[in-house]
């Protein structure tokens, strides 16, 4: 195994293997919960799950060979709810031209991520803001969750309010999430799919679902949404500012994770000239969102769940491939995925939705200036509000630069900040 240069990150391959595993469990949920919100945008579930499984695959076997790192890739949570219910449902934007924008995304990312555009990224949009926009999507899609549950339903009077909780249904999704959470409270390696399962059952114990005909299956066909793109509809300036804005949050997804499993891997040494890991990662993540969106999926990313392989012991590229080889198991359990109730699913949604929101307790209001917290405030409000991450991060930075302008605080304002306020200009403008 010297390709790996196991020796040289001090593991080996039993070691490796463990982790490997240990991910797969972690991540596994993402086939299914994928399938589900896809599907809601009307792309058939069948072949989304399967296109699920061939990018996890194709993507996580990819990043393990080219980085030699133990990240493990597939559909990003966040964006895939941002496709279905803020492009597809919210804009009325077909899912075809959607899958185009997720291609276009894509392309600025492969060839970002061959120049030094990334540490241009990093330098010129603060910390603040970047943990503001994660907090939003956090709220974002756990707003989804909730909704999708019937926990949360529409009212004329006060636009939204409490459902029926003496609905079995809304019970079963309130089930889901109590498990989920004392699950990833326990720290329990699979938890999100250990709830899925546990609510599945008793969902087919009391008769709110059907049990599968068949566990195993072959893979459905892909061929509905395979090549089903339509790029020349989404190459619109009106749908710029949504294209940059895919852009944007799968690098900051990417960034974020791999900074921070990184840090616990010792990778991605900054001051290590030799090390070419992190721009290979990136390269691959990049690649994997324009393969994905061929396949018929949204943006792939890099998993934070890589971080429980890390745990275990994982230190190079093979972690991957493990992952990658053990995901080959979930395109023969389609039966199983499709007698899923959609309120074991839900759940999953506002628990990440929670985690990703987190990221907003690392700002300190106290020292921020008005311009951060009124940003900031504005990107995780406007998210839910408005059912859309561009509305959110378009305003956040108008009102950014413009009371930076107003305080005549310039050294604050650099070209990048200046571009994507012009970007969210547009954004309001069209």
């Amino acid at each position: 195994m010297g390709f790996f240069k196991l020796k040289e990150h001090n593991t080996k391959v039993g070691t490796e293997f463990s982790a490997g595993f240990t991910t797969f469990l972690t991540m596994m949920y993402i086939v299914p919960v994928n399938g589900f919100v896809l599907s809601d945008a009307g792309l058939p579930m069948d072949a989304v799950v399967t296109a699920t499984a061939l990018i996890t695959i194709l993507a996580t076997l990819f990043s393990g060979l080219w980085s030699n790192t133990p990240i493990a890739m597939s559909v990003g949570m966040g964006l895939n709810a941002y496709f279905s219910y803020g492009l597809v449902l919210g804009m009325n934007i077909p899912w075809q031209t959607a899958l185009g924008i997720v291609f276009l995304s894509g392309i600025l990312f492969v060839i970002l991520s061959l120049t030094e555009f990334r540490v241009w990224v990093m330098t010129s949009i603060p910390m603040n803001l970047r943990r503001a926009i994660s907090a939003g999507i956090g709220a974002f899609i756990a707003f989804i969750g909730l909704k999708q549950m019937g926990m949360i339903v529409a009212n004329k009077a006060t636009l939204v309010s409490l459902g029926d909780f003496s609905n079995p249904n809304v019970l079963l999704g309130v089930l889901g999430l109590i498990l989920c959470f004392i699950f990833y409270a326990y720290k329990v390696k699979a938890s999100f799919i250990l709830s899925i399962a546990i609510t599945s059952i008793v969902a087919w114990i009391f008769g709110l679902g059907s049990l599968p005909e068949s566990v195993l299956s072959m893979p459905a066909s892909i061929a509905p949404i395979y090549l089903k793109l339509d790029i020349f509809s989404a190459m619109t300036l009106s749908l710029l500012p949504v294209i940059i804005t895919f852009l944007i949050t799968d690098m900051f997804d990417t960034l974020g994770t791999l900074t921070g499993v990184g840090t616990r891997a010792n990778l991605f040494q900054e001051n290590n000239k030799e090390d070419k890991s992190l721009q290979r990662t990136l390269e691959a993540d990049a690649l994997a969102t324009t393969a994905g969106s061929l396949l018929g999926v949204s943006t792939t990313t890099s998993f934070v769940e890589s971080a429980a392989g890390v745990e275990a012991g994982g230190r190079t590229g093979l972690t991957a491939v493990f992952t990658a080889m053990f995901f080959v198991t979930t395109l023969f359990m389609l039966p199983l995925f499709k007698s899923i109730p959609s309120n074991a699913i839900y759940p999953v949604l506002v628990v990440v939705g929670v985690l990703m929101f987190t990221e907003l307790g690392k700002i300190d209001f106290k020292e921020s200036d008005l311009a951060t917290s009124a940003a900031s405030f504005l990107i995780v409000i406007l998210m839910p509000l408005t059912f859309s991450i561009t509305n959110g991060i378009s305003a956040g930075f108008l009102v950014y630069t413009i009371i930076k302008l107003a305080k005549r605080e310039f050294k604050d304002l650099n070209i990048g900040i200046l571009v994507i306020t012009l970007i969210s200009i547009l954004a309001f403008i069209l």
